[in-house]
Parts: C-alpha cells; structure tokens; sequence
C-alpha cells in the first residue's frame, strides 16, 4: 500500500535503521545514500520511493539474482551487502539537509566503517561526499584514498530527481563496482 500524504508528512524526521551483517561477518560493500526520503520514512525502507533507481541497478549491475523490492532490504547482508546514510533524518529533499549535518554524518560513517570494515564504502551522490568530506574535486568512481580499512566509490545519486543519469549509466557505475569488490575481499 503506499503512503499517503499525511503519511509522507509523518514521515518528516524519521530514522531508518542501517541494514548491516552482524558483527564480524563479511561486509563487501556498504551503500551509503545521502538521507532517507520521506516516502522511504513512511515505509521504513532504504531507496523505497517508486522510481528511485537503487533497487533496479543493483539487479541489472549483477549484485543481486533478481531485482529485490525495498521490503526486502533485510536480504543484503546474505549478498554480503548494506546500506547506511550519511544522515539519517528524513526530507522531503536531500538539499535541505545541512552542511553541517552532513559533516556529521561523515564521522559518523568513519566510525561505522571502521567497526564493520566493508571492502567498499559506495557513497550514493558525489555533491554531498564532497559536502560531507570537504572534497570538492571528488568525481564518481573509485576514489584514489581509503576510507579507513575501505575502498572508496562514490556513485552517482540514484534518486529519479538525478535527470543527468539514466537507468543504464547507473547500472553500469554499479557493474564497474561490483567486478572490482569481487576481486577484492573485506579487510
């Protein structure tokens, strides 16, 4: 059933949990979006929002046998997969976040990063990481620096209001991550 306005408005705020393996099981890529959407506060789902291009091109870049629904996030970690954001309150937008809140968000994910220690940190939008990280020149793709024990990729936003990258560019952003991570195991 999807939410309805009044839902979406409820939504404001929230927090959703971070999908993550259990302590000491193998973590080999963490997804990091900027901020959960209202509709995914609504659901309490990563990425819920019809439209939203994270689902699909996990499928289509080979890191999932089928293409999952967001319900079905609890299954990422049996792929050796997760998600977290860089800040957890829901928007309606991820511009009306802070910078200041992203920051945080960014030690926080040091942290998270350090405790669970992904072969790769995905970073879902490159405005925000440079936002985030004070890295103004970051582009999308593998990162020349770590990231703690990590490797660091920084996607493109897979958010249906990221007109400049369709369906089929993402997936293949994704399927260039996912051969590198299968050649490279968890710290």
């Amino acid at each position: 059933m999807r939410p309805t306005k009044e839902d979406l408005e409820a939504a404001r705020d929230r927090v959703i949990p971070d999908v993550l393996p259990p302590d000491g099981e193998p973590l080999r890529v963490l997804f990091c979006g900027i901020n959960p959407g209202l509709y995914s506060g609504a659901t309490g789902h990563h990425f819920a929002r019809p439209g939203n291009r994270f689902w699909p091109a996990l499928h289509l870049s080979g890191f999932t046998p089928r293409r999952l629904a967001p319900s079905e996030q609890h299954l990422l970690p049996s792929y050796g997969l997760g998600i977290t954001n860089l800040a957890h309150r829901t928007t309606a937008r991820a511009d009306e976040l802070t910078p200041e809140e992203l920051r945080e968000g960014g030690l926080r994910l040091r942290a998270l990063v350090e405790r669970h220690r992904p072969a790769y940190l995905a970073v879902a939008g490159v405005t925000a990481y440079r936002t985030a990280f004070g890295d103004p020149r970051a582009q999308i793709g593998p990162q020349p620096d770590t990231f703690g024990p990590s490797r660091l990729w920084i996607l493109p936003n897979p958010s249906g209001l990221n007109a400049s990258w369709q369906l089929t560019r993402i997936a293949a952003e994704f399927t260039r991550l996912r051969e590198c991570a299968a050649l490279r195991t968890p710290p």
